[in-house]
């Protein structure tokens, strides 16, 4: 305040002086300012001047990132509704859970924060990543979806995120928020602005959404989110936002436990301008790897990718003697290189599976236009300057460790060409989202001959690794059903109109082909 009135005491002597000086030859009299002066103009200002005064303080910026949220706190969070109600309960009796997903998010959220406000997209949205990936940037559903915003494969890519060998930018902290906020914004456009139709249609998909709307419309309904017919999962998706933000609004009514977050930037991103070896990077910043990689979890191997993007994104503490380092070390030094001599019987890929790069790196590194190589050939190879294990969270490193986490007996399977994961799921007697799972992919993904898959099997009552499945050609009798083969072979009903791609429906006509998927130890 003290400054304030030395302003406007400022402004009401410039005045003063320049009516004297208006009404006098230009000479040298000048306008002491003294101590006395605020007093003396206090009650002869200017209307600028006296409303400069009477301005309040601005506030402070608030010091906690909730502190912070809550003034941004815009939607309607209908805590009168049942839905709403019941998950407010939840979070706020799982104090355990709330811990660990805002202490998970303590790396991204003022950033995500920043984003979001810029993009004018609601800063409830902030903590949609909980809902989507407990904050988790290398979640991994068996949609196929990725990083905290969980996008599929296609929505990232319509969204400008680049996928290949190297990078998955749906994992990328930066580039998945940017490809967030423009979805939302893009929704907005569609919806009217209605903030909750965006998120149901984020986890719907709009098509679904403008078809309920439709629905209701043609049935002289009301479409607002809650009337409209929705998917199970989309009518609890959105109250779960309402509620965390009604949670995170008041944590001491609710006695919720937020870790501890200041309102301030976590990291800085650096350009690195070239590929450069993950575990180089975490020496030259003085972090762990751990944390690179939780900073920068878009990489999936043990480098960035060499065609880009070369950003990397390090602890505020730590960027300072990153860049400093960085400059010292020349670009062709930023990974290591072995130099290989092509054996009999090589190729590219078989060189690049063996080194952890990539045929198109081999072919850029040596400047090769196509993939013929010859036996005695010399090629310089980029590789990783430690083991495969120092990498804690590559793609091959977090397979790992996801199968080595189930329970039960482990068994292992060799993928064959023409191979399927439903197929392989049946021959281990597993389930198909378990084998997914274990093998952290998911049902619909292709498999690489060569690839070897892990499951796990209980040990109790019968010994099933000791059953085989065998595929059975079965040729339809005459009053043969769905529901008598079924029962004849210990079998599913859903499961031969899935493998046959029939519906339950069907009508079977004799001499007709099934294919069946049967265990040695039924019947028949």
């Amino acid at each position: 305040m003290v400054y304030k009135k030395l302003a406007v005491a400022i402004m009401a002597a410039a005045v003063g002086a320049c009516a004297q000086l208006d009404s006098a030859p230009h000479s040298a009299n000048y306008t002491e300012i003294s101590a006395d002066t605020e007093k003396s103009n206090a009650g002869d200002l200017d209307p600028i001047s006296q409303n400069l005064l009477n301005e309040p303080e601005p506030a402070l910026p608030p010091n906690d990132i909730w502190q912070r949220l809550r003034q941004g706190f815009s939607l309607e969070r209908e805590t009168e509704r049942a839905k709403v109600q019941d998950y407010v309960k939840y979070f706020s009796s799982n104090h355990g859970y709330m811990a660990r997903v805002t202490e998970r998010s303590r790396r991204y959220i003022f950033h995500v924060a920043e984003q979001l406000e810029q993009a004018n997209v609601p800063v409830e949205f902030s903590l949609l990543p909980i809902v989507e990936s407990a904050y988790d940037p290398f979640a991994y559903s068996h949609a196929q979806a990725s990083g905290m915003w969980q996008f599929i494969p296609a929505t990232g890519r319509s969204f400008g995120l680049q996928q290949n060998w190297w990078y998955d930018g749906r994992r990328d902290v930066v580039e998945s928020t940017r490809a967030a906020s423009e979805y939302f914004n893009y929704l907005a456009g569609k919806f009217d602005g209605d903030w909750l139709l965006v998120l149901a249609a984020y986890n719907a998909g709009e098509g679904t959404v403008r078809r309920a709307i439709e629905r209701n419309r043609n049935n002289g309904k009301g479409t607002s989110f809650w009337e409209l017919k929705l998917p199970r999962e989309t009518r609890r998706y959105v109250p779960q936002l309402l509620a965390l933000a009604e949670v995170v609004a008041h944590p001491e009514r609710y006695q919720v436990p937020l870790h501890n977050i200041d309102n301030s930037p976590y990291y800085t991103a650096v350009n690195v301008g070239s590929q450069i070896d993950l575990a180089q990077a975490s020496e030259l910043a003085g972090v762990e790897i751990e944390e690179l990689y939780l900073l920068n979890p878009g990489y999936n191997r043990w480098a960035t990718d060499p065609n880009g993007n070369h950003r990397l994104l390090i602890p505020n503490d730590n960027s300072a003697r990153f860049i400093e380092a960085l400059e010292k070390l020349p670009a062709e030094q930023r990974v290591s290189w072995q130099r290989y001599t092509v054996a009999r019987g090589d190729s590219l890929s078989v060189i690049a599976r063996r080194y952890e790069t990539t045929v198109a790196a081999i072919q850029q590194t040596n400047k090769l236009r196509g993939s013929s190589i010859r036996a005695g050939q010399t090629l310089l190879i980029p590789s990783a300057s430690g083991p495969s294990a120092q990498y804690a969270y590559s793609i091959d490193q977090r397979v790992q460790r996801r199968q080595a986490s189930g329970k039960g007996q482990k068994s292992s399977y060799t993928v064959r060409p023409g191979d399927t994961l439903w197929d392989i799921a049946r021959s281990l007697d597993v389930k198909v989202r378990e084998l997914a799972s274990w093998n952290n992919m998911a049902p619909g993904d292709t498999l690489r001959p060569g690839r070897k898959l892990v499951a796990y099997s209980s040990s109790q009552g019968q010994d099933s690794n000791n059953r085989t499945t065998r595929k059975v050609s079965y040729r339809v009798r005459s009053g043969d059903s769905l529901y008598r083969i079924a029962r004849k072979y210990s079998l599913e009903i859903g499961d031969i109109v899935r493998w046959n791609k029939l519906s339950k429906n069907s009508y079977l006509q004799p001499g007709q082909r099934l294919t069946l998927f049967v265990d040695s130890a039924s019947n028949g």
